[in-house]
């Protein structure tokens, strides 16, 4: 079975939320980890930053590179490929999981938020896959993992927030166009979404509430079902994939262990895009 020992994985948004656990659980493999986001210092409501996960990073058994950028930059994006390549020798995958939302509809949101949402969620994906192809091209088993939904094209995915909706379906039009694009380098390109809400500040702070974290599972069935993406002996590409539907596959049958509070009986929510009803 594949494993991760020693592949170098760049993580945007790495200082917290699914970023940090992905990094954790790929740095108990033995993976080199770029945390590559914002974060360096700590914020009074929002605990982590690089240096921190970092340290755990080390800790759980990998190697830590802590990087801070913006990925709205794309100078700054190739100073850390280039940085990553020195310090490890290469790159062997890209998580695009940094992000911006604001669930709003065209009357009420500024340009500004627009802008930003178009630069983190379309824009820097584009620029992070210029910025480590080089390196992708030389790896074995390079691997970009956007974190972005299946293509709902469902009204009500509209009604409310379509600035967002747009960002993130363009997102995963990227994964399907740079699957095809980078098929000839042998870099697989896919999306990563969530069945049911994850207990992230997101979540809290913007798509819904501290009682909505009660319907909500833990960052870490991400990062299980990224962790069964990048080493599956079956490479897969151009696909838009659901953390459950993908850890089901790999024989996962307990998903109670993964419900951010464990002893509540609210029915877990499901995520935007994903139209069935949660378990």
């Amino acid at each position: 079975m594949k494993t991760l020992k020693d592949k170098t994985i760049i993580i945007t948004g790495g200082s917290r939320g699914i970023g940090r656990s992905m990094a954790l659980k790929f740095a108990a493999d033995g993976a080199n980890i770029v945390l590559a986001a914002k974060s360096a210092e700590p914020h009074p409501k929002l605990p982590g930053t690089i240096f921190s996960v970092a340290e755990e990073v080390e800790a759980a058994g990998g190697q830590a590179l802590p990087i801070q950028i913006d990925v709205r930059n794309e100078t700054s994006l190739t100073s850390m490929a280039q940085a990553t390549a020195e310090r490890f020798g290469g790159i062997d995958a890209v998580i695009n999981n940094a992000g911006a939302i604001k669930l709003s509809g065209v009357e009420h949101t500024p340009l500004k938020r627009v802008d930003l949402m178009y630069q983190i969620n379309t824009r820097a994906v584009i620029a992070t896959a210029q910025a480590a192809l080089p390196w992708l091209k030389k790896s074995e088993s390079g691997h970009i993992l956007n974190l972005s939904p299946p293509i709902n094209l469902n009204p009500k995915w509209f009604a409310q927030y379509s600035p967002y909706t747009l960002t993130k379906y363009s997102m995963s039009m990227l994964s399907l166009g740079m699957s095809q694009e980078f098929k000839r380098y042998g870099i697989s390109v896919n999306s990563l979404w969530p069945r049911t809400l994850i207990a992230t500040a997101a979540v809290e702070f913007e798509a819904g509430n501290k009682k909505a974290l009660d319907r909500a599972r833990q960052p870490e069935i991400m990062a299980d079902a990224a962790y069964a993406v990048l080493t599956s002996d079956q490479p897969r590409t151009g696909e838009w994939l659901i953390d459950e539907e993908i850890l089901q596959e790999s024989g996962v049958t307990d998903f109670d262990r993964y419900r951010y509070q464990p002893d509540t009986s609210e029915p877990l929510m499901t995520d935007l895009f994903i139209d069935d009803e949660a378990g």
